[in-house]
């Protein structure tokens, strides 16, 4: 009996912000995987160990979290004053599903500091020491991001002093720009608020009519308060996915939130659209001890906010999401806005279950439409290991 052989593809596994995944440079793809489609979904499941109804991906480069079951696809841009063209796919970890519809702000982290080591910025453009300025086009939601790499020596440089909550050693410093984050996410019309509305009522069944604001900022994310749905904003992990009834309420928040963002015409294709959009409550500030064990207090943080991501919630912040709290922040009115005081504000620092990160976002008034130019937060980003993944060769 014939037996296929394993194959090696180039990969680079690489932590980027509270994230990690598996980055690859388009070129080194197999042919049959180098254009969307089946083949490359089927690739890339393989890689990271999907689906597992384990729910362990233990035969894979996958960790069992949404924030470990990430790939990344890597090229020269085709687009003037563009680096580098960044394509990010969330992996399903117990179904055969590659989720394109949004972008992982953490791993836009190591985007740029990849793209150097990988040879796909040009030469001219990376100091021998100081600080490389990355274009990074994110060809999942149309949108640009800008990178500041540190360079020492004509390297990148991963260590550094610089403390991220979420990951327990530090390393250096990298600072994104996210252009003009409003998503222009097929069918909500490129409309930061795209009911029109800072506030909604959401009529959810089986929970009732919640207050919700609903924004397509970094990723499309719905936000409600906290009390509004039993919780004080203080919660980590545990004490939402170990409950079955609590994790059905926030997937029925999602699919008809997502119905009203015209992200989806039906709840029943949230199923199909898992990484988009975000469910997060937010409230105003109050002591809390983080997972780590480090006390969090009220006077050190501007509002709390809890995430989910792939049906759980995040251990920490996805870094997209932090680009909508950020942009709501910045906006009177919005329930973001109002759990930190209300008022403007071009920054905030909110409290999450892994401790604070603080993004700043300022937002103007165009022709009645609000528009934010730009958001700023800092990550760190360290590669892992380099070399090769083995899959079956008859895997795609």
């Amino acid at each position: 009996m014939a037996h296929p052989a394993q194959i090696k593809i180039p990969a680079t596994y690489i932590r980027g912000g509270t994230s990690k995944g598996v980055f690859f440079r388009l070129q080194d793809l197999p042919l049959a995987a180098q254009v969307p489609g089946s083949a490359r979904d089927a690739m890339l499941l393989r890689v990271i160990g999907s689906p597992d109804p384990y729910g362990k991906q233990i035969d894979g480069m996958g960790g069992a979290t949404s924030s470990t079951s990430k790939t990344v696809i890597l090229s020269k841009s085709t687009r003037a004053d563009h680096d580098v063209d960044y394509l990010f796919g969330q992996v399903a970890i117990d179904k055969a599903f590659v989720d394109w519809s949004g972008n992982c702000g953490n791993l836009s982290a190591a985007v740029g500091s990849f793209a150097i080591s990988a040879g796909l910025v040009e030469a001219d453009r990376i100091p021998q020491n100081g600080v490389a300025v990355v274009r990074i086009w994110q060809s999942n939601i149309g949108k640009t991001i800008i990178a500041h790499v540190p360079v020492t020596n004509g390297e990148v440089q991963e260590t550094g002093d610089f403390e991220l909550d979420g990951v327990t050693f530090p390393a250096a410093e990298v600072q994104l720009e996210f252009i003009d984050p409003a998503a222009d996410e097929e069918g909500a019309g490129g409309s930061m608020f795209p009911t029109g509305n800072l506030v909604d009522d959401l009529d959810v069944p089986g929970v009732g009519v919640l207050k919700a604001t609903m924004i397509n900022a970094g990723i499309p994310t719905i936000f409600v308060n906290a009390e509004a749905i039993g919780y004080t904003g203080t919660e980590l992990q545990d004490a939402i996915n170990g409950d079955a009834k609590a994790l059905t309420m926030f997937e029925t928040i999602r699919a008809h939130g997502a119905v009203r963002m015209g992200l989806i015409k039906h709840i029943d294709e949230a199923a199909q659209r898992q990484h988009t959009p975000k469910v997060a409550f937010v409230a105003p500030p109050a002591d809390y001890v983080s997972s780590s064990g480090k006390a969090v207090s009220a006077n050190d943080v501007d509002l709390l906010v809890r995430a989910m991501s792939m049906g759980k919630l995040h251990h920490a912040m996805m870094g997209t999401a932090a680009v909508a709290i950020g942009t709501a922040a910045a906006i009177p009115g919005t329930l973001v806005n109002l759990a930190a005081g209300g008022g403007e504000r071009t920054a905030v620092r909110f409290g999450h279950p892994s401790g604070t990160l603080r993004v700043g976002a300022e937002a103007t008034q165009l022709n009645g439409e609000w528009v934010v130019k730009k958001a700023i937060m800092s990550r760190s980003a360290r590669v892992l290991m380099e070399g090769w993944v083995r899959i079956p060769a008859d895997s795609f």
